[in-house]
């Protein structure tokens, strides 16, 4: 069992940054790939940032350029910086720590542990 805690989630004009974190928590935290998911009211919820076990990220394409994920393992934490943010990224923000699957000829964090989400909201 994995326990996730995400902080850091506020209200910013555009053009702003903000870094989000996640704790984790529980046996082998650290062997997760861990994910970004946001969702913004009446939208869909989507994959925005993950990061495999050893590191490698991968983004949105909307967000790609703006925001980086990074994770310290000594710490059981996961990071998003969010540079530039845009009224586009307002959504509420989670972690997750997943499995990475292969779906087709790419592979994904397949999520297994949530956390709580915390809420960005960018004004114009």
């Amino acid at each position: 069992q994995v326990f996730l805690a995400e902080s850091g989630g506020d209200s910013v004009q555009a053009g702003r940054s903000l870094r989000l974190s996640c704790v984790a928590s529980g046996h082998g935290a650290s062997n997760y790939c861990m994910v970004w998911f946001r969702r913004a009211p009446g939208k869909e919820r989507e994959e925005v940032a993950s990061i495999s076990n050893i590191g490698l990220p991968k983004y949105k394409d909307s967000v790609r350029g703006r925001f980086t994920v990074s994770r310290d393992n000594a710490r059981n934490t996961l990071y998003l910086q969010m540079n530039s943010l845009k009224p586009d990224d307002t959504a509420m923000y989670y972690c997750a720590a997943g499995h990475q699957e292969w779906r087709g000829i790419s592979q994904v964090c397949a999520p297994v542990y949530w956390g709580q989400g915390t809420q960005v909201t960018v004004s114009s």
